[in-house]
């Protein structure tokens, strides 16, 4: 997932561009009680960081780049928070974290109850404490960075929750009586998720479907371990079972299964298949060897084999040069696991300046620490192939910024005589992501946009045929991971009504 394009409406937003509040569980926490806080000295404290891995050492392995917090500086950390009655940084989230409350009570040393706080509002807080772009969200808007540095929220609320799960895991849910509406799931990533637990313990039941042979999408498939491990994707499905969730792997729906039979079997449906088909250049001889989508590049890297469909489960060949095309975060995992598969040189091409990039800065600088290049204003022009067809190198072309586009970004425009050819053993293509066209074919009923994404009701989820929902990046293009469980609860509660009431 991606970072939303500059000047489109932040997905599950209102009119008037706050982002719309998912419903609240059916229980809440008690909010603890928080007294009065000396804020100047407070906004006077150092801000902590968790220790991260030297560069030269963590090309040599898949280990998360930063360690978790140590619970004293952690405890010092959430100290730094002022406790402001607004909350900017809970307006900002997605799914609304009642984070001063979190803080609050990790700063005494109660991390579970810091840890129960962030799942009354998500169901994937070790994730999102990972994968969010805070600066972009709760950091951006925190007070504490307005004079200084912001306190570390994303880092605090994958502490507290990685604790919890490491010390016993979360409290046990309160389930509802079962009402003997089942709903089917497709799809087994952020949104399903999310979905899938709220629908649950509604006392739903719930099966989801997915055509992978691990659970967890592009969590467990498409983000690299350095950035996201994969346990905390596979707790979210232990939590999901013992909810009595049930899981269908390798299942296609439309092929294996085809839709209209689950439209008979089940009471609603919720479409969370993502946006998982890669864009391409365009060029001739893409398909030759040696050059690779992003997604093929990143499962064949990160995934063991056994986890694999038997299309990926080929070895990706030795690669000593490699180019990467793109700008966002899916070409940052790119480039830095070509570095820890070995290759000695990996660069990134990139039509417009790292101001314009809209991917994390945070990654881009750990990318800069583990050696790759970065060859801004630079549009590539041709595939060049060797004697037998393969990729051999990339004709580029130099760029200038001109006027903005409509996204808001000053458009890339080429500089006349500036071609050049940069050779290399292996070409990444990290362009962005579509939903697949052959949801056309699987969901005919079911209206989509010219992109080929579900158009739906914003606040409900609907789509146009009766009992049918969908949510994440086959909705909003790809996008992130909050955003896609923002939708799941969105989605979650629209179920719920019409499961009672049958109103459409």
């Amino acid at each position: 997932m991606v970072a939303q394009q500059a000047g489109k409406q932040e997905p599950g937003a209102d009119a008037s561009g706050d982002p719309a509040r998912p419903p609240p569980p059916a229980e809440r926490l008690k909010p603890p009680e928080r007294p009065k806080v000396d804020r100047k000295q407070r906004l006077g404290l150092a801000p902590l960081t968790p220790e991260k891995q030297p560069p030269d050492q963590r090309i040599g392995n898949w280990d998360e780049t930063f360690h978790l917090f140590d619970p004293e500086t952690a405890k010092a950390e959430a100290m730094r928070c002022i406790q402001c009655p607004a909350a900017p940084c809970q307006t900002a989230c997605p799914v609304h974290n009642d984070i001063p409350a979190a803080f609050w009570l990790l700063e005494q040393g109660d991390f579970n109850g810091a840890a129960d706080i962030f799942r009354e509002t998500s169901e994937l807080p070790e994730v999102c404490g990972r994968l969010c772009p805070q600066e972009r969200l709760c950091e951006g808007d925190c007070v504490v960075g307005k004079k200084g540095v912001p306190v570390s929220i994303g880092k605090l609320e994958a502490f507290t929750t990685e604790w919890q799960r490491r010390h016993g895991g979360p409290r046990a849910e309160q389930q509802a009586e079962l009402t003997g509406e089942r709903v089917a799931i497709i799809g087994a990533g952020p949104a399903s998720i999310s979905a899938a637990e709220r629908l649950a313990k509604n006392g739903h039941s719930i099966v989801i479907y997915d055509e992978w042979p691990i659970p967890g999408g592009l969590l467990h498939y498409g983000i690299p371990t350095f950035k996201q491990n994969k346990a905390t994707v596979a707790a979210a499905f232990d939590r999901l079972r013992a909810l009595g969730v049930e899981l269908e792997m390798n299942t296609h729906v439309g092929r294996d299964i085809p839709f209209k039979r689950l439209k008979k079997q089940f009471d609603a449906i919720f479409i969370g298949v993502g946006a998982t088909r890669g864009s391409h250049l365009g060029f001739d001889h893409e398909d030759a060897p040696g050059v690779f989508t992003a997604t093929d590049f990143l499962v064949r890297s990160n995934v063991p084999a056994e986890e694999l469909p038997e299309w990926a489960r080929e070895p990706l060949p030795e690669m000593r040069r490699v180019l990467v095309v793109g700008g966002g975060d899916t070409s940052m995992d790119c480039v830095r696991s070509a570095r820890r598969l070995g290759a000695d040189s990996v660069t990134l091409i990139y039509r417009r300046t790292a101001e314009e990039m809209q991917g994390r800065e945070e990654e881009r600088h750990h990318a800069e620490e583990e050696g790759v290049t970065f060859e801004y204003l630079t549009s590539p022009l041709e595939i060049v192939v060797g004697d037998g067809g393969a990729f051999h190198g990339l004709r580029c072309q130099r760029m200038r910024l001109g006027e903005p586009d409509e996204s808001g970004r000053r458009r890339p425009e080429p500089i006349a005589g500036s071609e050049f050819v940069i050779e290399a053993d292996a070409l990444v293509v990290a362009i962005g992501y579509n939903v697949e066209p052959e949801w056309g074919e699987i969901t005919p009923k079911v209206d989509r946009d010219p992109w080929g994404r579900f158009t739906v009701d914003p606040e409900t989820m609907r789509t146009s045929q009766r009992g049918v929902f969908a949510g994440g990046d086959d909705v909003n293009g790809a996008d992130l991971v909050v955003t896609a469980m923002a939708d799941g609860q969105r989605a979650a509660a629209a179920i719920h009504d019409y499961l009672a009431t049958g109103d459409w």
